[in-house]
């Protein structure tokens, strides 16, 4: 992977992706794959769904300084040295430290995006997050009626301003992709929505159901009979754009039990996976609370207090994720193993973290354990059984550790297909090229290596 930036590909597996939680060699059972880092409460706007009830009336006050953020970033780093850091708020583009935190992690191996609104990336902004090493954004678009978008997010003009930030992020070839809260108010336009998306250029659509906290436990959510009508159609969504766009359900992880019965060699089934808060995830807020994940607003430690290691490693909430059975039919259910539902969905509603999803209907039938149909997914390290050259080591190192297993296990298979016993770069360039789509065409500095 270039410094530049990550792959087209690779974007939507570091953005958004979900690791299974498995043993990774050298660094412990659970593993800081991924950090989500609410920076801030500030934000310009005041969305209706907000997790965190961030908004315009909100100040600095209580934040994290920008040392504290730099160490608890260089404790992460010293437990992982390749983790994927996900710079959100609020609206994370009002800390005016945002560029040196990026480059602060980024220049010692994480990978940086960042989660924004999108209406303040002005391409002094978007050119300022690429120089600082950040290798993609996320940018959230809830309808494509403006005044539905701009009343659900509070802002006039808040599409308008979201869809020309798109344009820019394209013309400076920084990748992003489309995140969606589904809502009764936009259920029927998701289709369209995921049109819309691949046309801008996205790499990636991601439906998020809401999680009911913050200003989230005031909307009135789907039912879970709709829910499952609405993975479904993602499934078929995701079909239809495969090798174009991906197409993804987030904080819905039924969706694995859909995408098994519909699409089996489904390239999403790389993410066969329960819930991993806790695991191989985690929240940190603006004032340095550490939490299982940012829909779940249990406190397991105090970063200003403690050191990151202590309370990951220490913590009685996360002791309980790892360690705990999943009650009701969760617990009970054939795809518990790649599934598991939704831990923070659980807790909101019943009040318990390990109990059963309440936004999935779907009865068990008491057939054996759904084993997962990847030997290798991500959050898992791939044993390595051929020799690696030098420079194609070194490309390897600069993957975010929850994606290098599967990207290694990809290209060693590439490699024996072809009789080679030794990968090389010039070896990992072929892997590129046998994508279904070569993304590098559109963009040509995102080299990629799986």
């Amino acid at each position: 992977m270039t410094t530049a930036g990550a792959s087209r590909v690779l974007l939507e597996e570091t953005l958004t992706a979900e690791p299974e939680p498995e043993p990774a060699a050298g660094v412990g059972r659970y593993v800081p794959h991924v950090v989500a880092w609410n920076l801030t409460r500030r934000c310009n706007l005041e969305c209706a769904h907000c997790y965190i009830s961030a908004g315009p009336s909100e100040t600095a006050e209580g934040e994290l300084s920008t040392e504290e953020v730099l160490r608890i970033a260089g404790e992460i780093l010293s437990m992982n040295p390749a983790p994927l850091f996900i710079l959100s708020g609020g609206e994370p583009l009002l800390r005016h430290d945002l560029a040196e935190i990026a480059r602060f992690a980024s220049s010692r191996g994480a990978t940086v995006v960042v989660g924004t609104n999108g209406t303040l990336l002005t391409d002094e902004k978007i050119a300022e997050l690429k120089d600082a090493g950040v290798t993609g954004v996320a940018v959230s678009v809830d309808s494509l009626d403006h005044k539905h978008h701009d009343n659900f997010r509070h802002g006039k003009g808040a599409l308008e301003a979201t869809t020309t930030a798109l344009a820019r992020l394209k013309a400076h070839r920084l990748d992003f992709i489309i995140q969606t809260t589904v809502t009764k108010g936009n259920r029927g336009e998701l289709s369209r929505l995921v049109a819309w998306s691949a046309e801008q250029g996205a790499v990636s659509f991601n439906a998020y159901f809401l999680v009911p906290t913050g200003r989230g436990a005031r909307l009135s959510d789907l039912s879970a009979a709709e829910y499952e009508d609405v993975l479904a159609e993602l499934v078929r969504e995701h079909v239809r754009f495969q090798g174009r766009m991906l197409v993804r359900a987030k904080c819905a992880p039924h969706f694995m039990r859909h995408v098994h019965q519909q699409t089996p060699d489904s390239p999403v089934l790389n993410y066969e996976t329960r819930c991993p808060c806790g695991t191989q995830y985690c929240r940190i807020t603006p004032d340095g609370k550490l939490t299982p994940c940012p829909y779940l607003p249990e406190t397991a430690g105090d970063l200003r207090q403690e050191s990151f290691s202590s309370v990951w490693g220490d913590s009685a909430l996360f002791q309980r994720i790892r360690s705990g059975k999943l009650g009701g039919r969760c617990g009970e259910c054939e795809y518990r193993g790649i599934c598991g539902g939704c831990r923070a969905r659980a807790f909101a509603v019943e009040g318990d973290i390990l109990a059963a999803d309440p936004a999935c209907n779907y009865q068990p039938t008491g057939a054996p354990l759904i084993e997962r149909q990847r030997s290798v997914t991500y959050g898992m390290e791939a044993g390595r059984q051929l020799s690696w050259a030098p420079d194609a080591e070194e490309r390897i190192k600069r993957i975010p550790s929850f994606v290098r297993g599967v990207v290694v296990s990809r290209i060693e298979d590439y490699a024996r297909r072809r009789g080679a016993t030794v990968v090389t770069l010039e070896l990992m360039q072929e892997v590129r090229k046998s994508l279904p789509v070569d993304f590098s065409q559109r963009a040509p500095f995102f080299a990629t290596d799986d």
